[in-house]
């Protein structure tokens, strides 16, 4: 059965208990946290914080889907510090900060992290061969951690990032963890759609690769531009047979970030759309 959930990266605005009120009241069984400021930063909750954090998602009956641990503003901005930063203690930063998204994906209750893919090559005076083997090489620092916490590091490949597409992904994968069960795809649909891949295809060639789901829909123009399911030119419903034909039981979280200041509303919004295609394939 898929479960849909909501990131709370669209509240940004809102506090994060005002944001797990608002997707609980969408009707969403899961709710995706933004491991950053001005949410669920691990290094801003202590052992208490986390223990009341997880006590009211439960309260309402949901699930933690994913730890958000793509932007880190805490350190810097949506992309820096990256995986592949030529400063070593910049890229500390990064590697520290995916740890304690680890561990507080272990404390939640939850089974994986998204992570950005490397971040982008502009400015980093790198080839791509190169930033491949940086950000390789920083990601086993990472995975014993999540080897040993069962989490899942889940790439996203991101239009005008190192890794782009889920071809590029699936070849960085092959070439430096080709058997690493641990190390999986954050398969966010509307990135696909972006860079020209066609999402339904995608979910059925590499069904093993897929830990977890971010929805949001594109226009026309291909532009990356998260809009409200319904919005663009996605075909969701081709999106969820996918999904159905491959049997996938986990997460799809609805991720919504340019919605700031309506971010209750369009949550609604986007369960009224989602609810009756997801049940044509329950």
């Amino acid at each position: 059965m898929i479960n849909l959930a909501f990131s709370t990266n669209a509240f940004k605005r809102n506090s994060l208990e005002q944001a797990i009120d608002a997707i609980a009241a969408a009707g969403f069984a899961g709710v995706e946290l933004m491991a950053d400021v001005p949410h669920a930063y691990p290094s801003s909750l202590n052992s208490a914080a986390r223990a009341a954090l997880l006590q009211r998602i439960e309260s309402h009956s949901m699930t933690v889907s994913n730890i958000n641990a793509f932007t880190l503003f805490a350190d810097g901005d949506t992309y820096h510090p990256t995986w592949i930063e030529p400063d070593c203690s910049r890229q500390k930063l990064r590697i520290d900060h995916t740890i304690q998204c680890l561990k507080l994906a272990r404390e939640m209750k939850t089974r994986t992290i998204s992570i950005q893919p490397g971040g982008p090559l502009i400015g980093m005076g790198l080839s791509r061969a190169a930033a491949s083997g940086r950000f390789a090489a920083a990601l086993k620092q990472v995975l014993p951690i999540a080897q040993r916490l069962e989490i899942t590091i889940a790439i996203e490949p991101e239009p005008g990032l190192l890794i782009q597409t889920a071809v590029e992904y699936l070849e960085f994968k092959t070439a430096y963890f080709r058997k690493e069960s641990h190390i999986r795809m954050n398969c966010d649909i509307g990135h696909l759609f972006c860079v020209g891949e066609d999402p339904g295809e995608v979910i059925r060639s590499m069904p093993r690769e897929i830990a977890h789901i971010h929805l949001e829909d594109i226009g026309t123009n291909r532009v990356h531009q998260h809009l409200a399911p319904g919005k663009g030119a996605i075909d969701f419903r081709s999106i969820f047979a996918a999904l159905h034909e491959i049997g996938y039981a986990g997460w799809v979280t609805v991720e919504l970030y340019p919605y700031e200041m309506t971010a209750a509303q369009v949550a609604q919004q986007a369960m009224k759309y989602l609810r009756p295609i997801v049940k044509e394939f329950a």
